[in-house]
């Protein structure tokens, strides 16, 4: 009995441990690390990471760029002179932008017209406008030396282009024809420079040249001569009496076909005179000049015209209605043939009729 209340204590005590060492809490868990060592030290650990590429912004298109349209007056331009209007104008090779630049002319210089281009497709700020002129006397052109003669410094090819520079990539700006002297000036490779005949030509924008007379003045002078030719005489009339008229005529007994026999070696005074016709280049090598002035109501000769002047050149009026000013007078070969020399040219229509050579019925030779 004894033995049996010691074990049953026993056993009692050992419950006791037991349960008290059940009821200790367990240890907490710590928190995550924040402090800044252990940050550095995650850092290399991260750095490793496969890190997600950064998405690049699509580059936006660059807007095309606008060419203001350039502001261009409607000009019309006839041949003849005319003089600069602004300070610095280029004077190009082409008509156009693309044209290379010949010389720079500038303010009230003297130009000559030679004809006007209006270009039917041009750039955005591009003239469309352009004045073909006279190449200035001070601007010189190339020609290719090998179509030059070595001793008689003549043009030996049937026609030769002249150029703004030594080159074929170099604009043309007039032709010479064979046998033509040239003095040379400057030698490049196979190419010369020389000295530029007086048909040598060039452009320049058409607005920025001025002329006295513009063509709508110009034309309205023309109307009364059509709409009311009775009253005032035709031209071929008005130059009748030229062809019959001696100097100092004898009294009335003369017949009146002697005068052209007894005054053959003697020509008449020339006169002031004007007329009005078109412009038709001869093909006779027996008349006195190549170009006449002719009547196209009856097709007939009212003057045949000439000039002393190298600065005008009656090759660019072929086929244009004018009014010509000149001392009129008797060729001295032949008795009954009128010629003007020409001092004054007003256009009154520029394509009148479309032209062509006239053989003279009184030639021998034709071309």
């Amino acid at each position: 009995m004894k033995k049996h209340c010691w074990l049953t204590l026993g056993l009692m005590i050992a419950t006791v441990a037991v349960a008290q060492n059940n009821t200790n809490s367990l240890p907490a868990i710590p928190p995550p690390v924040t402090s800044p060592a252990a940050e550095a030290a995650a850092a290399p650990a991260a750095a490793t990471a496969p890190a997600t590429a950064p998405v690049k912004p699509k580059k936006r298109a660059a807007a095309p760029v606008k060419v203001a349209r350039l502001r261009e007056p409607t000009v019309t331009l006839i041949p003849g002179p005319a003089e600069v209007a602004v300070s610095n104008l280029i004077v190009r090779g082409q008509a156009g932008l693309r044209g290379e630049v010949v010389t720079h002319l500038f303010k009230n210089a003297a130009v000559t017209v030679l004809g006007q281009i209006n270009l039917d497709k041009h750039a955005a700020g591009e003239p469309a406008q352009w004045a073909k002129i006279a190449l200035p006397a001070t601007v010189h052109v190339w020609v290719n030396g090998k179509f030059i003669d070595a001793s008689s410094k003549v043009v030996s090819a049937k026609k030769l282009n002249l150029r703004a520079g030594p080159g074929e990539n170099f604009s043309v700006v007039g032709i010479i024809e064979k046998g033509a002297p040239v003095s040379e000036l400057e030698t490049k490779g196979d190419w010369k420079k020389i000295e530029a005949p007086t048909n040598a030509y060039a452009f320049v924008a058409a607005m920025y040249l001025k002329q006295e007379a513009p063509a709508p003045v110009v034309a309205a002078v023309a109307p009364p001569t059509e709409i009311a030719p009775a009253p005032s005489p035709t031209p071929v009339p008005e130059a009748q009496p030229i062809l019959t008229e001696p100097v100092n005529p004898p009294p009335a007994a003369i017949p009146a076909p002697e005068p052209a026999v007894v005054n053959a070696n003697v020509p008449p005074t020339p006169r002031t005179a004007t007329h009005e016709g078109l412009v038709r280049h001869v093909g006779s090598l027996i008349t006195p000049t190549e170009y006449e002035l002719y009547d196209p109501a009856t097709d007939k000769n009212v003057d045949f015209l000439y000039t002393t002047t190298t600065n005008l050149d009656l090759s660019r009026y072929v086929g244009m209605k004018i009014i010509v000013t000149g001392e009129e007078g008797l060729a001295a070969r032949w008795s009954d043939i009128p010629v003007l020399t020409v001092q004054r040219i007003q256009v009154i229509a520029t394509n009148a009729v479309p032209q062509r050579i006239y053989y003279s019925p009184r030639q021998s030779q034709r071309h």
